[in-house]
């Protein structure tokens, strides 16, 4: 049994960079959906797709990598755990790497980065940090 999916997405992706294969296959969920949409969004990760129907699906996640084969994501790290969550209002949000990285927060408006989240003045729980 798993208790934290979000946490396995997160090592799937590690791993893949890791041997540097093109596409990475997760167990589908729409919080996983969300957060490969941010990443997607802030350009750490290509496409994403949903194969299959039903219980069955599966995200496919896309991997980047620069022009000479070089990781796009070097640190990809699961900061809230089922075990300690971490809440951070939207001014407690520094940039990551003087902005060169994200924090994905789970706010009531959905997921969002910590770019977004300082803008409209929002804070949550921290789920990632990646740069």
């Amino acid at each position: 049994m798993m208790t934290d999916p979000i946490a396995d997405m997160l090592t799937r992706i590690r791993n893949a960079l890791r041997i540097r294969i093109e596409d990475v296959s997760i167990p589908h969920s729409k919080a996983k959906e969300a957060l490969a949409v941010v990443l997607e969004r802030e350009g750490y990760i290509g496409e994403h797709r949903v194969q299959g129907e039903g219980k069955h699906k599966v995200l496919i996640v896309d991997l980047k990598y620069g022009p000479d084969g070089e990781k796009i994501v070097t640190v990809i790290r699961r900061e809230s755990r089922p075990g300690r969550r971490r809440y951070k209002k939207h001014d407690e949000l520094p940039p990551i790497l003087s902005g060169l990285g994200i924090q994905v927060i789970s706010t009531s408006k959905g997921l969002k980065s910590d770019r977004e989240c300082r803008k409209e003045k929002i804070g949550g729980e921290v789920l990632c940090t990646v740069y």
